[in-house]
């Protein structure tokens, strides 16, 4: 059973130093799910899981949060891995999930996901090694979910036929040049997987100016509507905004968009071209 899911989750990438600030903020603000990763190069996982840890301490308990990262492969990472280069690769998940728990401070996590497969296509041995320790951290309670980032349909079916503990989630950048990842999400759907979109708003910058209309007559924000969009059509949104204004209006979603809007958005590179 599913339980503990946000309708929006709050994305920690590329913030660096204000990371603990801002995931602080995010979180008094009424966000309740954090997406991080044990990779340095992107995410600052420790000032995230401060920002956690003063807020749990102050106004939330730790059963309120929805907290997800990843392990990522040593291609994905710079100087600074959270495992030995030489490891094998469950060794390298067994390392880097102890580590993400010593960051963010807490005894689980809510999701873990693997930071997309070792190779472009297919799915190759080393990838199953370490899907198969994930599986091992969920059966002994480190983790709720699995789930799995960066991958096309081939590597989903790939994964999910031959997974014993089947992914939850598929974290992807999302395009409306690519009907928002319809193949993916589609066998998301049809599967009972929870589809997170990223990149919503920087990967469809074209899309604001086309939804002015529909945000005026909804009274809310280009932004807004796409975000409700995605919601409409099965995605769990992911924003990683940095702004107070709209961290509240990202959280304030509770409107329904008519379907002949909902068709316009989904079908909107076909209406640019």
């Amino acid at each position: 059973m599913k339980r503990n899911i946000p309708e929006i989750i709050y994305g920690t990438a590329w913030k660096e130093d204000s990371t603990e600030s801002l995931v602080c903020e995010s979180l008094k603000m009424g966000f309740r799910g954090i997406d991080t990763a044990n990779q340095r190069r992107h995410y600052n996982e420790e000032a995230a899981g401060n920002a956690i840890s003063q807020v749990i301490k102050s106004d939330l308990k730790r059963e309120d949060l929805f907290i997800q990262t990843k392990y990522t492969f040593p291609s994905g990472q710079d100087h600074r891995i959270p495992y030995d280069i030489g490891d094998d690769y469950r060794t390298q998940v067994k390392k880097s999930f102890l580590s993400s728990l010593t960051h963010l401070q807490v005894d689980h996590i809510d999701s873990y996901i693997l930071h997309g497969p070792s190779v472009p296509y297919g799915w190759a041995q080393n990838d199953w090694e370490v899907w198969q320790e994930m599986e091992t951290i969920q059966n002994e309670g480190g983790t709720n979910y699995l789930g799995v980032s960066n991958v096309n349909i081939e590597q989903l079916r790939i994964l999910f036929g031959g997974a014993n503990n089947k992914p939850v989630f598929v974290q992807n950048r999302c395009f409306a040049q690519q009907g928002w990842d319809k193949d993916v999400r589609v066998f998301c759907k049809d599967n009972g997987i929870i589809y997170q979109g990223f990149s919503l708003l920087t990967a469809n910058s074209f899309v604001l100016p086309a939804v002015k209309e529909i945000a005026e007559n909804a009274n809310k924000t280009p932004a807004q509507v796409l975000f409700k969009f995605s919601m409409h059509i099965g995605i769990l949104p992911l924003t990683g905004t940095t702004s107070q204004t709209h961290m509240k209006e990202d959280l304030s979603l509770d409107f329904c968009l008519k379907d002949e809007d909902i068709e316009f958005i989904e079908n909107i590179a076909i209406h640019r071209k």
